[in-house]
């Protein structure tokens, strides 16, 4: 049976976010129409978010203390936070069941969809197992995401390592590493060989806290680097020589006291860069609030923002099912009411999507994966 829905209203359109009036006709999920022309809906249409870096097994830990309280100051730390593998969140990861672990990633997957967001790529630690109760939560959820796993026993013999990276990218889309200055880099070294071997996705966290582990980071030859938080601008003009994309997290940053990613600088060297929201120990999954960020604090133009927010993560990640609202592709939007309170009377739908929407502006997310 054909299912054929028509959605009208304020249309945002092609890679150009272009905004029409009129209304789309999406047939069994695919955009088959759009129809150009008056409406009185005051519905808004706009492509969904791309998530493009997450740790969604922190969700079983969402209110850690941060640091410690100096004269109402809290002093923070990343490597007590965060980093493995004594960081207070591999603590409770490796302390957390299985099930209970599975049930709160579960929680944050339904959370993303409901806050706009049809796709993520999620740095998945705890070697096989952890990849596997990924999976699991995925189960019977429509949303597309991009496993990367992390080998857990990175002290073994190299013949084990392979082994378990073998394992491990059986059942992922690729590895998510932690930084160069974490972890040996033979080790390294000899994950990026296996997963590019197997023909997977190789991403790495790089310039987070220090800059000197991005260049070790880049003889990696990565597809992906997560932060760059403290690179320079000859660091990012080696990055964008090597065509190598960004993810940059900005109130992660903010959180763990790393300060600022020099996303504008990223830009100007024509890198390609997403968005995400990182570890859901420290922030929601909320893509709306890492767009009020961007936009205001950071100063960064407001299609600019929306862009990589959502069809430039997907075109980073190499996700062919989402792309623009534009006839022939998939129906992967978010449907906004622009007679919200908040949003009533705006007269720029991107901007005001990006400088002040909210979760609660949506009426549906329409995700269609298959």
């Amino acid at each position: 049976m054909v299912h054929e829905q028509t959605i009208q209203g304020t249309i945002i359109r092609g890679f150009e976010l272009e905004v029409i009036e009129g209304y789309i006709v999406v047939r069994d999920g695919i955009i088959k129409e759009i129809v150009e022309e008056r409406t009185d809906s005051k519905n808004i249409i706009a492509p969904c978010f791309v998530n493009a870096h997450t740790h969604i097994g922190d969700s079983v830990i969402k209110d850690p203390v941060l640091g410690k309280c100096i004269d109402h100051y809290v002093e923070r730390n990343l490597s007590e936070l965060v980093q493995p593998p004594n960081g207070l969140k591999h603590r409770v990861l490796n302390s957390t069941p299985y099930y209970e672990t599975v049930h709160a990633m579960q929680r944050s997957i339904h959370d993303m969809i409901q806050t706009g967001t049809c796709a993520f790529a999620d740095f998945r630690e705890g070697g096989l197992l952890g990849c596997l109760a990924l999976q699991e939560a995925l189960k019977d959820i429509d949303i597309k995401s991009l496993v990367l796993g992390r080998p857990k026993n990175t002290d073994s013999e190299i013949e084990v390592l392979q082994k378990e990276i073998n394992n491990i990218l059986a059942n992922a889309d690729g590895l998510g590493m932690s930084g160069a200055n974490d972890i040996d880099m033979r080790v390294l070294e000899e994950s990026s060989r296996v997963t590019k071997k197997n023909h997977k996705k190789f991403a790495i966290h790089a310039g987070e806290n220090e800059r000197d582990d991005i260049e070790k980071a880049l003889s990696l030859e990565p597809d992906l680097l997560i932060h760059l938080t403290k690179a320079d601008r000859n660091d990012l003009r080696m990055v964008a020589d090597q065509g190598i994309p960004a993810v940059v997290c900005p109130r992660s940053n903010f959180i763990t006291g790393v300060g600022m990613a020099p996303v504008i600088d990223m830009l100007k060297e024509g890198m390609d860069v997403a968005v995400g929201t990182d570890n859901v120990m420290l922030n929601s999954v909320n893509m709306f609030s890492e767009m009020e960020v961007l936009s205001k604090i950071y100063g960064i133009e407001d299609r600019q923002v929306f862009m990589m927010c959502t069809l430039m993560g997907a075109t980073i990640l190499g996700l062919e099912e989402i792309g623009p609202i534009h006839e022939g592709n998939r129906a992967n939007v978010m449907i906004l009411n622009g007679n919200s309170n908040n949003l009533s009377g705006t007269k720029d739908p991107v901007s005001s999507i990006v400088r002040r929407g909210r979760p609660d502006d949506i009426l549906s997310v329409i995700i269609n994966m298959t």
